[in-house]
């Protein structure tokens, strides 16, 4: 009920609209076109890998993300076509908008081009000077 959590929550969202709007730009499907909550769902379909590729792979740069099936999903629920990323931990960092977008470049740099470990490195680097800027706990 305080003030505060308007305010955080209004972050949230304004986050994950940065994310699901960086996405479409660099050309990976969102399933709804936007979101309008503190979730973005990526549609894997319109880069050609699955799910469950994309999670071991923000997995290895220290960013969490879970695999989720979209509408009409030809994968098996074990595979999946899609990951779901939220906000609300990212938010609760102190990220902002900027550092939203940068994660989804990140996201999308390794989706681009998945065999290639030089890419994997430098992100899981700028993933760690992130986090070393906005410390869980101070």
């Amino acid at each position: 009920l305080k003030p505060e959590f308007k305010v955080y929550s209004n972050q949230v969202v304004s986050n994950a609209k940065a994310l699901a709007s960086r996405l479409q730009q660099r050309e990976i499907a969102v399933v709804s076109k936007g979101t309008d909550t503190h979730i973005v769902l990526m549609d894997l379909r319109s880069i050609g890998i699955t799910g469950k590729i994309a999670d071991s792979l923000v997995s290895e740069v220290n960013i969490t993300a879970n695999t989720n099936t979209v509408p009409f999903d030809p994968e098996s629920p074990f595979v999946t076509s899609g990951i779901r990323i939220g906000t609300p931990a990212a938010t609760t960092r102190g990220f902002g908008e900027p550092e939203c977008k940068d994660i989804t470049n990140w996201i999308c740099d390794i989706c681009d081009d998945i065999e290639n470990p030089d890419v994997v490195n430098e992100v899981r680097a700028k993933v760690e000077e992130l986090c070393s800027r906005f410390p869980v706990y101070k």
